[in-house]
């Protein structure tokens, strides 16, 4: 489905995967909203998403305060139908009694208190709207099936949190026109993924993409990798 008329917020859109998901979002007929914290990246980014002829809006902001996200909301232009929580960030690859509480605390705001704020505010603008669409990107490093392998300790719990909070949340809204599904991009080249990782953007943006335009009816409460559901 097209996405015409539809109102889009992203989050950790100044680059890599968030950045080419607000670049799919927009080509399918949003208005976007790209989110970001480093103001000079992020007006940078809308820029050259502009200049492709895209409709585009930048709002900087900390996604884990909570008074940062009611500002957001604030300055959402007229309403709120797909909610993309991409922001996030990775904790160093040591065991968990090496890893600094703060950087714990860092890492648990941003992957996941962030996304739960987000959700709290997106739910009741949806609803008003009548649809809406909530993709959580979230990891395989995150999922019990075959993630939680040991070190990185606060990226994998905070995805597997993720991963809960998606489950959550697709069953509160059971029988409602909004869909809730989380997915796993893969290991993408990015700042994060490093130059080494084996996918592109393109490849790491296509399902989030996919589930933001799922039709009515479509599936929630699942886990996706390369639009297939995959196991928790």
């Amino acid at each position: 489905m097209n996405l015409d008329g539809k109102i889009a917020l992203v989050t950790g859109a100044s680059r890599g995967i968030g950045h080419e998901i607000a670049r799919g979002l927009a080509r399918a007929g949003a208005r976007v909203l790209m989110v970001g914290r480093d103001p000079e990246r992020l007006e940078a980014a809308r820029a050259g998403l502009a200049g492709e002829g895209l409709d585009v809006l930048a709002f900087a902001a900390d996604v884990a305060d909570a008074a940062a996200v009611d500002d957001l909301v604030a300055a959402l232009p007229g309403g709120l139908d797909v909610l993309v929580n991409n922001a996030g960030q990775i904790d160093p690859a040591v065991s968990t009694w090496d890893l600094p509480v703060e950087a714990w605390d860092d890492v648990i705001a941003s992957n996941l208190r962030g996304p739960f704020l987000l959700c709290r505010a997106a739910v009741p603008l949806m609803r008003a709207r009548g649809w809406g669409r909530i993709v959580n990107v979230s990891s395989g490093m995150g999922a019990f099936a075959d993630g939680l392998d040991g070190g990185h300790p606060a990226y994998r719990v905070s995805k597997a949190g993720l991963n809960a909070l998606t489950k959550n949340l697709a069953a509160e809204l059971s029988g409602q026109p909004i869909l809730v599904n989380v997915m796993c991009p893969g290991w993408v080249r990015t700042d994060m993924g490093g130059a080494g990782a084996p996918r592109s953007v393109e490849e790491g943006a296509d399902t989030a993409i996919f589930l933001a335009t799922l039709p009515d009816g479509g599936p929630s409460g699942k886990f996706w990798r390369d639009r297939a559901e995959i196991p928790w």
